[in-house]
């Protein structure tokens, strides 16, 4: 009973204890307080309950009795840290047990050898159980067995044979009532999806767990570590250490498995190692060696070493010495059969190669290279770095070209099971060094084309597709519905000063049931076979040139596509263009608000500066025509239009030249639909709409409340035309939450994602909708990106706070000019022009861009 429903397991064994029992069911009674505190309490109290319930059994001279409660505190002695003594009570226990009940100890016994990470002694035990708990008819404890047997073999890389153990012990589970051991199975089987690169599924399954957990009351401490894991195989790395985290909080403070704590402390050492914080991933990877050698778990301790070895590189440490750790590490996990192996030797090949010995890193290089055919994604693409980086150590540039290639198609693949844009954005930073290799070893080349190439192999591949619409949920759609009326509620109590604390933790807890819903969507695109074709950009080009910024190094490399050529120049350090686009973005702030005038010389002079590291001589090369400018992500704040040689012209920027092809032959829609929305709360009451509403004869116009976001959606659903004017609020934190106020509260980045087809072009008149979130290699997050995979060819959107009553006069000449027949990009130039000299408006000009091609 107590896997089935702890709690009454727990209060019946009080009961017993309180009624004067005999030995034999006091011991038992014992034994269920002392598993309930092993697995879910105080293991000091679970140590006490089961050494009583020992005594108990030996007096009422009952062997198998004594055996099997042997075997349960041989767990918990192993899962306190003293595993000598647990490993002791483990072999009496099978000593002093016989038949069914010997099948059971050894099932223990194989699950303490699982927890120590002595995978092949696990199997063994657990092998020998099966037969005898399959011949008792022994429904439970033979599903048990299963499971465990299922889970060693995915610590072993075996994920068929794991599979097929999950599926036998599902079926077995589906006839019993235990809900714990149900739940163990669920999230175990999350752990193998992740295993065979289902990150989709892996969260959905882990999620499913939780809340079965939940229910039951019984938290598990192996399921925050799992999520951790494939958290950080989806890029969400501070979200992982932030878990883990908290769930060693939470374990300390009721004095928990101190097993769980030290694999709680590895999981957030590798976290803060991805999350690029290789000082706490020392801290927390020490701690953990520290642990696991005293719990003599040497498979732990040789995962532990090797994120210790990680954590000291990324901090600039390099030596002989970290060299030869990293193999005797991967020698070690090699000889566990564990999955990491290859990770180790690319780690080992790395740093030999940064210190100049080409010998030993071709050693430990060629032997990663080997995962590079077979296995889940993660481990080809270890496989393909590391021949990779053998290729360029051999001076090969053809062979490095070829390996990123083969490395990121993987990826590729991998990229497109998930559903989520953000998963997808936030994949593509495991490929960033193969994408980094192909583009050093283009420069290296000489050809321009090359490096353009390459350069857009791995840019904005995000919007390379269109994301996987969410599905007709109501669950999910419920949230969104309580999320905006709950937002709404707290702008209102913030407006009129009352506390908010209550409101602001359901809207944290509405926004994680839409992101978790959200990140369990699987992708439904087939790989990206459209491939970047330099010859048809610079056909489709024309008159236009087309300027995409690559760094190298840290340095900006300019390549100025047109005239049916690509031409490359160096510019500045890309560190100083970014401190130097912060101090713009402060100086727009400033300008925004009248009295600042004396600021605006400054600002310009800031333009100066960054358009001399940002296009270094390619400015003098721009001839007269359109201008696209294609920046890296890291550089999305750039008001450009600030930029001297392109403050006169019609310029546009794309996050990348595929996605600015795709939309320069992206089709309008039929019927020429023109939406106006006017959302609440701005200082002009959004003036320029009724004089829009005008101009276009009878559009169809939202606002008051009309402006909700159900009917919002449906008339921006294939429009030709959209404009709204709404206060914008971006979330640096959690990008698809950034929002535009509606009359019901929040149009979020995940309501765009249900459109079948955004407008054709749309128009945000509003602070900070064209601000951006760079995760990935070099992907972004925001409603702009949002927009541009879904149908829309054109955006005009802020970078920075602007001032609303100077918008509406930028706005009205913008649509003057769309009215005779401009482009986004053209109406835009002359809208700027038109505006008076102060700074007030021309502030409010520079703070705007076009994006795309419409």
């Amino acid at each position: 009973m107590v896997f089935a429903d702890p709690g009454e397991a727990r209060a019946r064994a009080q009961g017993v204890l309180d009624s004067d029992p005999t030995p034999w069911r006091a011991s038992v009674a014992h034994q269920v307080i002392g598993i309930w505190q092993r697995d879910w309490g105080d293991l000091r109290i679970a140590l006490h309950h089961l050494r009583r319930a020992r005594d108990l059994a030996a007096r009422a001279q009952a062997p198998d009795r004594e055996g099997d409660i042997l075997a349960t505190l041989g767990v918990a002695l192993v899962h306190s840290g003293r595993t000598r003594q647990g490993l002791e009570a483990l072999e009496r226990g099978v000593a002093v047990s016989s038949g069914h009940t010997r099948a059971r100890v050894l099932f223990r016994r194989a699950y303490a050898s699982w927890v120590l990470g002595r995978h092949r002694e696990a199997l063994e035990d657990v092998r020998k159980a099966i037969p005898v708990l399959r011949q008792a008819d022994d429904v439970i404890w033979t599903a048990r067995a299963l499971t465990l047997r299922a889970t060693v073999h995915l610590a072993l890389g075996a994920v068929d044979r794991a599979e097929a153990d999950f599926t036998a012990a599902h079926a077995q589970w589906d006839t019993t009532g235990q809900e714990h051991d149900k739940a163990d199975v669920v999230e175990s089987r999350g752990l193998a999806a992740f295993r065979s690169g289902d990150i989709p599924l892996a969260l959905r399954l882990l999620d499913e767990a939780e809340e079965r957990y939940a229910k039951l009351g019984t938290p598990s401490f192996m399921l925050y570590i799992r999520r951790c894991e494939v958290l950080m195989a989806a890029g969400l790395a501070p979200e992982a250490l932030a878990e883990a985290d908290t769930a060693t909080g939470a374990l300390d403070g009721i004095g928990g498995q101190s097993t769980r704590k030290a694999e709680l402390l590895l999981v957030a050492a590798r976290a803060a190692r991805l999350a690029g914080d290789p000082h706490t991933a020392i801290a927390r990877a020490a701690l953990a060696v520290r642990l696991f050698a005293g719990q003599r778990r040497s498979w732990w301790e040789t995962h532990a070493r090797l994120v210790l070895i990680e954590a000291r590189v990324a901090a600039g440490r390099r030596s002989g010495r970290l060299v030869a750790d990293a193999a005797a590490v991967a020698e070690r996990l090699a000889s566990f059969g564990a999955p990491a192996a290859p990770e180790a030797s690319l780690l080992a090949g790395r740093i030999a190669l940064s210190l100049g010995w080409t010998a030993d890193a071709e050693r430990h290089l060629a032997v990663a290279a080997r995962s590079r055919h077979s296995g889940p994604p993660l481990a080809r693409m270890t496989g393909w770095a590391a021949q990779a980086l053998r290729a360029r150590a051999a001076g090969s540039g053809r062979g490095v070209l070829e390996a990123c290639r083969r490395g990121l198609d993987v990826l590729d693949d991998h990229r497109m099971t998930l559903g989520a844009s953000e998963l997808r954005a936030r994949a593509t930073e495991q490929g960033a060094e193969l994408a980094a290799l192909a583009q050093q070893a283009s420069l290296d080349s000489g050809s321009p084309r090359r490096l353009l190439m390459w350069s857009e192999r791995w840019r904005a591949t995000v919007l390379s597709t269109p994301p996987t619409r969410p599905p007709a949920d109501p669950a999910l759609l419920g949230n969104l519905t309580a999320f905006r009326e709950i937002a709404a509620r707290a702008e209102e109590a913030r407006s009129d000063g009352r506390p908010i604390p209550a409101l602001e933790r359901e809207q944290r807890r509405l926004e994680r049931e839409i992101r978790s819903r959200t990140l369990h969507m699987r992708g439904d695109a087939p790989g990206d076979g459209d491939r970047f074709d330099v010859g048809r950009l610079l056909e489709r080009l024309g008159e236009v040139r087309l300027v995409e910024l690559a760094v190298l190094d840290g340095r900006v490399q300019v390549l100025l596509c047109g005239q049916g050529r690509v031409r490359r120049f160096e510019a500045g350090l890309l560190a100083d263009a970014e401190t130097e686009a912060e101090h713009v973005q402060a100086g727009l702030r400033r300008l925004a608000h009248p009295g600042a005038e004396a600021r605006l010389p400054v600002v310009e002079a800031m333009g100066r500066r960054l358009e001399e590291l940002l296009l270094g001589p390619a400015a003098a090369h721009l001839g007269s025509g359109p201008v696209v400018v294609v920046p890296p992500g890291r550089l999305h704040r750039v008001p450009w239009a600030l930029l001297p040689s392109l403050r006169e012209r019609v310029l546009s920027v794309s996050p990348s030249a595929s996605s600015w092809l795709r939309a320069h032959e992206t089709e309008p829609p039929p019927g020429g639909r023109h939406v106006l929305v006017r959302g609440p709360g701005l200082a002009t009451g959004g003036a320029e709409v009724p004089e829009l509403a005008d101009r276009y004869g009878r559009p169809t116009l939202l606002e008051h409340e009309d402006a909700r976001v159900p009917r919002v959606l449906e008339e921006l659903d294939g429009a030709a035309l959209a404009h709204i004017a709404a206060h914008g609020t971006f979330r640096a934190d959690s990008p698809l939450f950034s929002a535009l106020r509606m009359a019901d509260g929040p149009l979020i980045v995940h309501d765009f994602e249900r459109l079948d087809r955004s407008p054709y072009r749309i128009i945000l008149s509003s602070c900070d909708t064209a601000r951006l979130a760079s995760v990935g290699a070099d992907e972004l997050l925001g409603l702009v990106t949002a927009l541009l995979p879904l149908g829309t060819a054109g955006v005009v959107a802020s970078s920075a706070p602007v001032n609303d009553h100077a918008v509406v006069p930028l706005m009205l000449a913008l649509h003057k000019g769309l009215s005779a027949g401009l482009s986004l990009a053209e109406a835009l130039r002359d809208a700027r022009a038109s505006l008076p000299g102060d700074a007030l408006h021309q502030a409010t000009g520079w703070a705007f861009t076009a994006f795309g091609a419409a």
